[in-house]
C-alpha cells in the first residue's frame, strides 16, 4: 500500500488522468486522496497502529479498484480481474481479526483488547465496504465506451 500511493503521489498528474479515464469526477482529487489514504493505512498497518481502522482503509480501497475497474475483467489477475484484490481485501480483514501484534503501537497503548477478533474483522469490512460505497456513489459513474471503441 505504502508504495503503491508513494507512486500515485510521485505521479499525481498521470494517476488523475487515469481516474479521470476509469469514470471517477474530479480526478485530481481521488489522485491526491489514493495517495494519502494508501501511503497513510500501509504506515498505520506497519507500526500496527489503529488496526481496525487502518484495515478498513486499505478494504476499502480494494473495493473502489474492484468496482471501477476489476469487476468488469472477470475474476482472474491475468486478464486485469478483481483475483487480486479481493485477496488483499480478505487478507487485510484476517490481519483486523488477528489483530496488531506484540510489536505494536496498540499493543504499546493497550488498544488491541477494546477491538479484536471476529467483531474488528467485521467492524473495518463494514467500514471499509461503507466508506467504498460512499466514494463511489459520490464520485464515480461507469465510463461509457467511446465511438472508436464501439466502431
Amino acid at each position: 500500500m505504502i508504495a503503491h500511493g508513494m507512486r500515485h503521489g510521485r505521479t499525481l498528474d498521470g494517476t488523475a488522468g487515469w481516474f479521470g479515464s476509469i469514470g471517477f469526477r474530479r480526478p485530481r482529487l481521488q489522485a491526491q486522496a489514493s495517495a494519502v489514504v494508501e501511503v497513510g493505512a500501509g504506515a498505520l498497518i506497519v507500526a500496527g497502529a489503529a488496526t481496525p481502522l487502518s484495515a478498513a482503509a486499505v478494504i476499502g480501497t480494494m473495493a473502489v479498484a474492484a468496482r471501477s475497474v476489476h469487476m468488469r475483467k472477470g475474476f482472474f489477475i491475468t486478464a486485469e480481474g478483481y483475483e487480486f484484490v479481493l485477496n488483499l481485501g480478505a487478507a487485510t480483514a484476517a490481519l483486523a481479526a488477528l489483530g496488531p501484534g506484540r510489536y505494536s503501537v496498540d499493543r504499546a497503548l493497550g488498544l488491541d483488547r477494546r477491538l479484536s477478533g471476529v467483531p474488528a474483522a467485521a467492524t473495518a469490512v463494514a467500514v471499509g465496504i461503507g466508506s467504498a460505497a460512499a466514494q463511489l456513489a459520490a464520485f464515480w459513474s461507469e465510463p461509457q465506451p467511446t465511438s472508436a471503441t464501439t466502431a
